[in-house]
């Protein structure tokens, strides 16, 4: 699984690129990823504190896209990984479906 990590505004240090990583393993035993596209960056002006999380999923099929923001980068993230699962479980039904008809 090829991880590219991408910081707009700011340089993601070591500890959170590593925190990515270690999210994105839990997916990587569920379904054939080919790549992964993270981006982080901060809200706006009215919301400058918020960080936000998008997760483009590369798989045989249908591509995923999850995008979540919270109060800390780490959450969003949390939010982002837990969205992808539960994503690639539907698309396994859908597949487990097709295959069974």
């Amino acid at each position: 699984m090829d991880i590219i990590i991408q910081s707009l505004g700011f340089t993601a240090g070591e500890d959170l690129e590593t925190f990515i990583r270690e999210k994105l393993t839990k997916l990587e035993g569920e379904i054939n990823i080919i790549r992964v596209n993270v981006t982080l960056y901060t809200g706006s002006q009215s919301n400058p504190n918020w960080g936000y999380c998008e997760m483009y999923l590369e798989i045989p099929g249908n591509d995923l896209f999850v995008k979540r923001n919270s109060d800390s980068f780490e959450k969003a993230i949390i939010d982002t990984v837990n969205t992808l699962q539960q994503n690639i479980r539907k698309v396994k039904e859908k597949q487990l479906d097709r295959d069974h008809r």
